[in-house]
């Protein structure tokens, strides 16, 4: 999508590759690994991240409404908090209106020209999660009076990663909002429900990680409870 590799993801695959060979050198006699001499590259630490509050998220679709499409497709992404592909995936059976849920079982990719629909990024990918009332009834709308989408259709045909990448610059450009990632309204999403007080356990739950990722990934935006910890420590020292 003409975007730069993370130094994160350069990092894994660095330490991916080095663990490759020091496993041939153990048990394939591969006399030594060549990654030996090599500095290691990339980062163990994610850049900071660049989330929208609510009021840049609504200047944004203003700017991109005359597409209707990309107006549901973005608004999508940052009241669920689902993945790009995740998102392309999505057909009519996947949401239950009545409920307000939306069910996650499936991906998109785009490759060597053809549409492939496969399996979620991880096990723990497969999940169902509430949507509020608003955006239910808003895709309600866009699936019936817009899209005009067909059961087993994907809601958001004709949209790819690629697209949504340079509509998020064109919307960007044209509402004067800071330029963020397409994965970053991903990022808000959580950053949303950390601000509401909800667990890493249950944020875990709906975005489909580990509650343990969840922790050390967004570590900063916790409110920090050393202080109760303090006052708690210096009562039981009373008793």
């Amino acid at each position: 999508n003409g975007e730069l590799l993370s130094p994160v993801y350069i990092r894994r695959i660095n330490e991916q590759i080095c663990t490759l060979f020091n496993y041939a050198v153990k048990n394939y006699d591969l006399v030594s690994s060549p990654c030996r001499s090599l500095k290691q590259v990339g980062s163990s630490k994610n850049e900071e991240m660049r989330i929208w509050s609510k009021s840049e998220l609504n200047s944004f679709l203003d700017a991109v409404s005359n597409k209707p499409k990309v107006y549901y497709a973005f608004e999508t992404l940052y009241w669920t908090g689902i993945r790009e592909g995740e998102l392309l995936a999505l057909t009519p059976e996947d949401f239950d209106f009545a409920a307000c849920t939306l069910t996650i079982n499936k991906t998109y990719h785009r490759r060597k020209g053809e549409d492939v629909i496969g399996p979620p990024k991880t096990k723990r990918s497969y999940r169902t999660i509430s949507i509020p009332r608003f955006l239910s009834d808003d895709i309600r709308r866009y699936i019936r009076d817009v899209a005009k989408t067909a059961p087993g259709e994907r809601i958001f045909s004709g949209l790819t990663k690629t697209t949504l990448y340079r509509e998020m610059r064109r919307g960007c450009a044209a509402s004067g909002v800071k330029v963020i990632r397409v994965h970053d309204l991903r990022h808000s999403h959580v950053s949303t429900l950390i601000a509401m007080g909800f667990s890493a356990v249950a944020i875990a739950d709906r975005m489909g990680h580990e509650s343990a990722d969840i922790t050390f990934r967004y570590a900063h935006l916790f409110p920090s409870a050393q202080s109760e910890m303090a006052d708690a420590l210096q009562a039981a020292r009373g008793k």
